[in-house]
């Protein structure tokens, strides 16, 4: 028998984020008391949950004080501490094997094509200049060094297009572990949300189309405009991976979609950017989808009412967008309520549906858009 939690029962979230105040406004509506730990006071999540422990995420003290008050823990982000995850005896159906994977680009990059036997550009491991020479000379450029850990909307990456770009690599060679990676040459970034429940169903959300500007989701479009050949053939790449990973909870994927051919991006281990839409767009949300996973719920087939385009909102387009809500009944606006305003970040999205209105916000976007 499936051990399911049911309401009232405490969800204890790690990290404070706007993920995981969607996951808590989610679970809060299907009475499920939320507790947060974040070091940032007041944080986006703490607002609409029932306590915040302020303290760092490696905090052993403050991790053990929210395990022993909830009944499941989840997480909102990949770089949580495994091993202190791993020694609490409160439920985490998510486990730590999905963070271990996704939380170091070269072992993401080799379970998806070793263990889940989908297609992913080529990589090579670089730990050293003398490896990033090597790997230079086996992927094909253009190509990308990253770190394997860590970084994020374009943070802690270099291109790698030309002999200029290797020598300025060369000369302020990164420390750490690398990763060079095939720049793929795609038609589209698409990525679907997808889910398994406690029984092994898997769920998976509607294909979502992305628009990247300075490696920062800027747009997602639903339903993705491609073949239902390729939608099928993302379906079966997301239900290979969710049951190589056993998963429990949201997983996003990424997706490079060239003609007919498909490669897996990245992973990520809980809701994702572009599936904010589903709150508005889809019968059931990706973030109440995960809470229903975590807690051995079942999910429904998921169904899209109409089409949805989400915008992200950055630094100063913030205030721009509250002063015009006034004059746009038509969207789903979320602030994050995040204490500082920072360019570049991401501080709430608009959601819409129905062609006029997505006509409408890209048409806001262009005026106001400070991508």
């Amino acid at each position: 028998m499936t051990n399911i939690i049911l309401p009232p029962a405490t969800i204890g979230i790690i990290g404070g984020g706007q993920l995981g105040q969607m996951i808590a406004l989610s679970a809060k509506a299907m009475g499920y008391k939320v507790g947060v730990l974040d070091p940032t006071p007041q944080s986006p999540a703490g607002q609409v949950s029932d306590f915040q422990i302020v303290a760092e995420y490696n905090d052993d003290r403050a991790l053990n004080e929210l395990s022993q008050r909830s009944d499941v823990l989840t997480y909102e982000f990949e770089n949580v501490d495994t091993i202190a995850l791993s020694k609490q005896n409160t439920a985490l159906p998510q486990g730590t094997k999905l963070l271990e994977i996704t939380s170091n680009r070269l072992v993401e990059k080799n379970f998806v094509r070793d263990i889940a036997k989908v297609p992913v550009a080529q990589f090579a491991a670089v730990t050293s200049i003398k490896d990033f020479k090597t790997a230079i000379e086996e992927i094909p450029l253009p190509a990308i060094l990253k770190t394997v850990s860590g970084g994020y909307d374009g943070h802690g990456q270099w291109s790698v297009e030309s002999e200029a770009d290797v020598n300025n690599i060369l000369t302020n060679f990164p420390s750490g572990n690398l990763i060079l990676e095939q720049k793929i040459s795609f038609e589209k970034e698409v990525s679907i949300m997808v889910t398994r429940d406690a029984y092994g169903e898997v769920t998976m959300w509607p294909v979502s189309e992305n628009v990247h500007v300075d490696h920062i989701l800027k747009t997602s479009h639903v339903p993705a405009t491609m073949t239902n050949l390729n939608i099928e053939k993302i379906k079966k790449v997301a239900i290979k991976i969710a049951d190589a990973l056993d998963l429990r909870g949201v997983l996003g994927i990424e997706l490079f979609l060239n003609d007919n051919d498909i490669w897996v991006n990245e992973l990520a281990p809980r809701p994702h950017n572009s599936g904010h839409y589903s709150i508005e767009a889809t019968n059931i949300s990706q973030f109440e989808g995960h809470i229903r996973s975590i807690t051995g719920l079942k999910l429904p087939e998921i169904i899209q009412k109409k089409p949805a385009l989400m915008l992200n909102l950055l630094g100063n387009e913030i205030q721009q967008a509250r002063e015009d809500l006034v004059n746009h009944p038509e969207w789903h606006f979320h602030d994050y309520g995040k204490s500082e305003i920072k360019h570049n970040r991401k501080m709430g999205h608009i959601t819409v549906l129905g062609e006029e209105n997505i006509k409408k916000l890209y048409e806001w976007s262009q005026v106001h858009g400070q991508y």
